[in-house]
């Protein structure tokens, strides 16, 4: 007959003292993972619906000729736009608008005016305010700010960033607990399961997420220029010049006309740029080079941009040149975004959007049951830390500390969740000292 040993002190110590941390991250952090996952799911699943919303700019006729873009770009400019002309988007495919780019005073960062024309007949069909690099429309455009800074500005991203930040922690961390004796519960048995099905796509949400967030994000930004994985910038032949790839910039203002549009849509088409999408950038000054970039997100990847002055070819820059983490970088956001794989990539965000809103919502149940006042049962006692080898506590804290530098949002709202739990421990005792007495 085999007997089983008995877990030692010191695991039932680590136990305990993951256990309260995911019990304080739960608790406290568990509104920002529901709010990011349900605002990423709905941005996510918004594509189609926003094709339908939007159909009278986005859609007209299939016509087996096209206008030369220069008379597409005369059309918008005949609305008399507010703004300077700063790029075009030429239809990506039959029955498709051209997008007619202006930088307008007034507008937010990284927003345009797109004047949409349609290619066969010059017809303007209307105009809108898009966003960022993907042109996204004013639908998603909200639940784009909704999802990132609950559209209150720079500060309001600090909440998204301190998602980011807690959910590989609380994801990690449940799983080490499901495959201890935590699985073994009835009460936690379901939330088990769906933490530990979802557990990829929630790490894979975080790292992608961090890499927008303000302060982790520029920790991202220097160990990836630290280790050569930088996105690299379109450089001009013979010139120190060069166009950065800043992703949702505004490009500066045209200083020259539109008349050579044509002929240099036709020297990226002769260099090798065949994407379905396609952005145009004037020169920033009279005379300078343009910028023509393949804006197509998914697979296969096609993210080739050339540099066009006088109608050569003066610089390029391909993907498949790309380090491997700037490529890396790049199918990560698309993922993240719902847009690398198509409606399969759609419906993966929507299952861990809706598994993590579930474990939020299982958790907080859970919590509820087992609160001191409800006879269910009791949360982790205090003081596990006092339980565990002293040398592991440091390395556990080294850990910690170089985990707040590099997330400072983490360190910050740990040392908050270390605060109240010290306080609140002290005021139970002190309770229960008055009572003794």
């Amino acid at each position: 007959m085999t007997t089983t040993a008995a877990p030692s002190r010191t695991s039932f110590a680590w136990r305990g003292l993951l256990m309260r941390l995911h019990f304080y991250a739960g608790v406290l952090v568990g509104p920002f993972i529901l709010i990011a996952a349900l605002t990423g799911v709905l941005y996510a699943l918004t594509p189609q619906l926003e094709s339908w919303i939007y159909s009278d700019q986005l859609r007209v006729p299939a016509t087996a000729q096209q206008l030369p873009l220069s008379t597409q770009v005369d059309a918008a400019l005949a609305t008399s736009p507010k703004g300077e002309l700063v790029a075009v988007r030429p239809a990506p495919e039959p029955g498709a608008t051209t997008r007619v780019l202006f930088a307008e005073e007034g507008l937010g960062e990284s927003e345009r005016r797109a004047v949409f024309v349609d290619p066969g007949t010059g017809r303007v069909t209307g105009d809108l305010v898009v966003y960022g690099s993907s042109g996204v429309l004013p639908l998603r455009t909200t639940l784009d700010q909704l999802h990132r800074n609950l559209m209150l500005g720079e500060p309001g991203r600090l909440y998204s960033e301190l998602a980011a930040s807690w959910l590989w922690v609380v994801a990690l961390g449940g799983l080490v607990l499901w495959f201890s004796r935590a699985r073994k519960s009835k009460r936690v048995k379901v939330h088990g399961l769906i933490g530990v099905w979802t557990l990829a796509g929630a790490l894979f949400l975080s790292a992608t997420g961090l890499t927008w967030s303000a302060y982790a994000g520029e920790n991202v930004a220097l160990l990836r220029t630290a280790v050569g994985w930088s996105t690299p910038t379109l450089k001009i032949t013979g010139s120190g010049e060069g166009h950065g790839d800043h992703g949702t910039s505004t490009p500066a203002p045209s200083a020259g006309g539109h008349g050579e549009i044509d002929e240099v849509f036709g020297a990226a088409k002769g260099a090798g740029l065949d994407a379905n999408g396609v952005e145009i950038s004037l020169p920033a000054a009279a005379g300078g080079p343009w910028k023509v970039a393949e804006i197509e997100k998914g697979l296969p990847s096609q993210g080739d941009s050339v540099a066009v002055q006088g109608g050569n070819v003066v610089g390029e820059l391909r993907f498949a040149d790309f380090p491997l983490g700037a490529k890396l970088t790049r199918w990560g956001i698309d993922a993240h975004m719902g847009v690398l794989f198509g409606w399969p990539n759609q419906l993966v965000l929507l299952l861990i959007g809706g598994g993590l809103v579930a474990l939020v919502v299982l958790g907080y149940r859970m919590w509820w049951k087992r609160r001191p006042t409800s006879g269910f049962g009791r949360p982790t006692p205090r003081g596990q830390w006092r339980k565990a080898p002293r040398e592991a506590l440091i390395g556990l804290g080294a850990a910690a500390l170089l985990a707040g530098w590099f997330a400072p949002l983490l360190g910050i709202s740990l040392l908050a969740f270390l605060l109240v739990d010290v306080l609140l421990g002290r005021k139970a005792k002190a309770a229960e000292t008055q009572t003794v007495h």
